[in-house]
């Protein structure tokens, strides 16, 4: 249920004294359940959270010293939140393209992670992930990879907002050469860094039902309720995968997993494919979280999730970008253009995933995926100041009709002018205020080299 809010109505007057930001000008979509976009309109940060907001052609006396952020002919939205991504990944970005997902992965992706993943090299790609999110209006990011340590210090530095889990699989891996080892090491990650900023939550990875056994998958499970965390896993995301665990276990493998006694409201599934009817209906049934990732799974030909129907369903679902070897990008507004687009020529209806829906998968949903709802995910007083500015002055965006289609359709990343995270700056004008991206770049393009031999 949608909270009330206020704070819309342009005559009341702050409670918590001078903004230190003002947001000043432009369209802003909420995204707060009944709420149509308010334009022009004025929105204020005091410390970490939304302070007020009020029509911005009424007369605002309260600015102080706030700094001032132009959203003239922009649109003023909820920053958005990847559900699934391995960051790390810009360092294979483009490095094994238009291949099938078995070669894809085995021959390539897991040699090279093998060789060249070092605690510097995933710090560094990162970094580059974070920088690339941060340009295209992601302010919370969804990770799961190896090295993970170095991936909390990237996202730390660069401000973003992030669920950071150490991947878990049962066989030899980057930092963990010894599968018996793999859930100790995650295990130990959680709690190094559990605590440790308000921003950044640790978790736990499994890679897949596939290349994770009972006994690791299980014991993942019950360390991650033991810390009250959710436990992030691929789930169903090619046919062959799913062939493979029926062979071994003589059942689909929501019915597997079921029986592992892993499935409830704690458990994050990235892909989810190839499930049938009933499968679907039971990840309802026990809460699970699903993440779709159009642009991964079409690049791979991986199939065509059954988003619609979960969403009828009810389930909480995101959105993700996946890793840039898969996708070779990080770029939100253009995967909420792909998951529109495909979910309608994949069900011959115009009208399915409209572009609200696909908006709450970035934002409100996103943020009850995250466990944050009451934090983030919509623009609200009290809430969280996790805010984008996107600007308008380009022509693919004009005329402007619908701010939210425009959005998904019309925008890309480039367009996004301001992020702020947290009621902190990270990009002002296009201009980044937390990350060096020269350096960023530079070191990375060195590590290509090193990678393309």
């Amino acid at each position: 249920m949608a909270r009330p809010n206020p704070t819309l109505n342009p005559t009341q007057s702050p409670s918590k004294g001078d903004p230190d930001i003002m947001i000043e000008g432009g369209v802003l979509i909420t995204m707060v359940e009944g709420h149509p976009p308010l334009d022009p309109a004025r929105v204020w940060v005091k410390g970490d959270r939304i302070s007020h907001i009020e029509r911005a052609d009424s007369k605002s006396a309260y600015h102080g010293n706030a700094e001032i952020i132009d959203a003239r002919n922009c649109i003023i939205m909820p920053g958005l939140i990847n559900a699934h991504s391995h960051a790390a990944m810009t360092l294979f970005r483009g490095l094994a393209d238009d291949l099938p997902l078995k070669e894809w992965l085995l021959e390539k992706i897991f040699p090279a992670e093998s060789k060249h993943l070092r605690p510097e090299t995933v710090y560094w790609g990162s970094l580059l992930g974070c920088l690339e999110m941060i340009a295209s209006g992601t302010t919370s990011v969804i990770d799961g990879y190896f090295f993970q340590d170095e991936t909390v210090r990237a996202v730390h530095k660069s401000g973003l907002r992030g669920l950071i889990a150490q991947g878990v699989i049962d066989f030899p891996a980057p930092g963990v050469p010894n599968p018996e080892d793999n859930l100790a090491v995650a295990e130990a990650f959680i709690k190094r860094w559990l605590g440790y900023s308000d921003l950044i939550t640790p978790g736990m990875f499994c890679h897949s039902p596939l290349t994770c056994s009972e006994k690791t998958l299980s014991r993942a499970m019950d360390i991650s309720r033991d810390f009250s965390l959710p436990l992030q896993i691929h789930l169903a995301e090619t046919s062959e995968e799913v062939r493979e665990i029926v062979n071994r276990t003589g059942k689909r493998p929501v019915h597997y997993l079921n029986g592992l006694n892993i499935l409830d409201k704690g458990l994050i599934a990235a892909h989810a494919i190839h499930l049938s009817e009933d499968e679907v209906e039971r990840l309802a049934e026990k809460g699970v979280k699903i993440v779709h990732v159009p642009e991964s799974n079409m690049k791979l030909s991986s199939g065509v999730a059954r988003v619609s129907e979960m969403v009828r369903l009810g389930m909480t679902v995101g959105l993700g970008t996946d890793g840039c070897a898969s996708n070779n990008n990080l770029d939100l507004l253009q995967e909420m253009d792909s998951a529109a687009k495909l979910g309608k020529v994949s069900t011959l209806n115009p009208v399915n995933m409209d572009a609200t829906t696909v908006l709450k998968m970035v934002t409100s949903w996103g943020a009850s995926l995250l466990g944050l709802e009451k934090e983030i995910g919509t623009i609200e007083v009290d809430k969280k100041a996790d805010i984008i500015v996107v600007d308008l002055k380009s022509p693919h965006l004009v005329p402007l009709y619908n701010p939210l289609s425009a959005i998904v359709y019309s925008a890309s990343g480039a367009d996004v002018k301001d992020v702020i995270v947290n009621g902190r700056i990270l990009m002002k004008d296009r201009t980044f205020l937390t990350l060096d991206p020269d350096e960023i770049m530079q070191r990375v393009t060195a590590f290509g080299r090193e990678i393309a031999g």
